[in-house]
């Protein structure tokens, strides 16, 4: 795909088909990319599955895409809850009038909803997930039986016995050329992509340090009080995911995965081993499981540590972001939140020794 008579002369489906998962989830993140259609059937017919503002947000993403770079239209949505599933349609409709033909009877309530959805959608279409990932493998199963392309948000799994039903059905997805996106948003930042590309140079040399933070106060649903009177305790814990184990793998899981994907992948391996420890400070009525604290050791097969230190408590000392430690010198991957990105490569292993290169300019994530 080097030539530009190369994409113009392929359809929809074909351009899925032949590139990689990166350039599949860029469209539906909206990030322009040459015009590939010519064909009559070019248009990409999606279904959400989890209509809450992740699902919601996804959808608006692929539908904000651009006409002359790809047609793509909502057919379909799934949600436990009405009133997510009505404020959802609502919004997506006042913004995409044209773009979303999802009548009352393709928007399904309760848990088979999401095979209801996907149902609708043709070999080759998009499906969006953006439940808690409990429910995850099942989704993606159904999604992989069908032959459809996937976008997920993170995190995948909230366990280890899921963790590897996503892996084995990830497997299945590849035999299939099917292409999967997942919401790691970093792995788009530019600035990260050329940090990543001068470590691969030798910039830095060898990496044998990380350190990654998330420190700030609670976020989401990780804190949560007893359910309402009358209120279904499953649908309780469904709505407030971030504060259950099983639902989501709680707040580590959640909010954590950004800043170790993002060491990772300077470092270009996957920890061998992990070993960590946790608190739970004083939380009056609050009765979600997560920890107030965390600290994790990762170690990598050659040796190298990534340190994790992760806490969502209010009113203590606020940090968001990751460091790679190299013996040529300390290299800012993210610094004050996901975005902008301020990479730069120090010649030594402080920020106040001589600045060996930054990244030119504001770059957004």
């Amino acid at each position: 795909m080097t030539k530009s008579t190369e994409l113009s002369s392929s359809n929809r489906r074909d351009f899925i088909k032949t590139t990689g998962s990166v350039t599949a989830a860029s469209v539906l993140a909206g990030v322009a990319i040459p015009r590939v259609h010519s064909a009559v059937d070019d248009m990409t017919q999606i279904a959400v599955v989890g209509a809450g503002g992740r699902g919601t947000g996804a959808a608006d993403n692929a539908l904000s895409v651009p006409s002359d770079i790809a047609r793509n239209k909502l057919v379909a949505m799934a949600d436990v809850s009405t009133a997510k599933m009505d404020n959802s349609y609502k919004a997506l409709k006042r913004r995409h009038k044209d773009s979303v033909d999802v009548p009352a009877d393709r928007r399904y309530i309760g848990f088979d909803g999401y095979a209801k959805a996907m149902d609708n959608l043709n070999k080759g279409d998009v499906v969006i997930f953006t439940t808690p990932c409990a429910f995850r493998w099942v989704h993606y199963k159904k999604a992989i039986d069908k032959g459809l392309n996937v976008f997920m948000e993170k995190p995948l799994c909230p366990d280890g016995p899921t963790a590897r039903r996503m892996l084995a059905l990830n497997d299945l997805a590849k035999k299939k050329d099917l292409k999967v996106g997942v919401g790691l948003m970093c792995r788009h930042s530019r600035a990260r992509g050329e940090l990543f590309n001068r470590i691969k140079d030798g910039e830095l040399g060898d990496i044998n340090l990380l350190r990654a933070y998330r420190l700030h106060g609670p976020v989401a649903s990780c804190y949560s009080l007893p359910p309402k009177k009358n209120e279904s305790e499953l649908l309780y814990q469904i709505r407030r995911f971030h504060s259950f184990i099983w639902a989501s793998g709680g707040s580590f899981s959640d909010y954590f995965i950004h800043n170790i994907d993002e060491c990772c992948w300077m470092k270009d391996a996957w920890p061998v081993k992990a070993q960590g420890a946790g608190a739970r400070h004083y939380r009056g009525d609050y009765v979600d499981q997560n920890l107030g604290c965390y600290t994790v050791e990762y170690t990598f097969a050659d040796g190298a540590k990534l340190y994790l230190h992760g806490r969502t408590m209010p009113g203590c000392y606020g940090d968001f972001a990751s460091y790679a430690h190299g013996s040529k010198g300390l290299g800012i991957i993210s610094k004050n939140g996901h975005a902008p990105a301020p990479c730069k490569i120090f010649k030594g292993q402080s920020m106040k020794d001589p600045v060996a290169w930054a990244y030119p300019g504001r770059e957004t994530n």
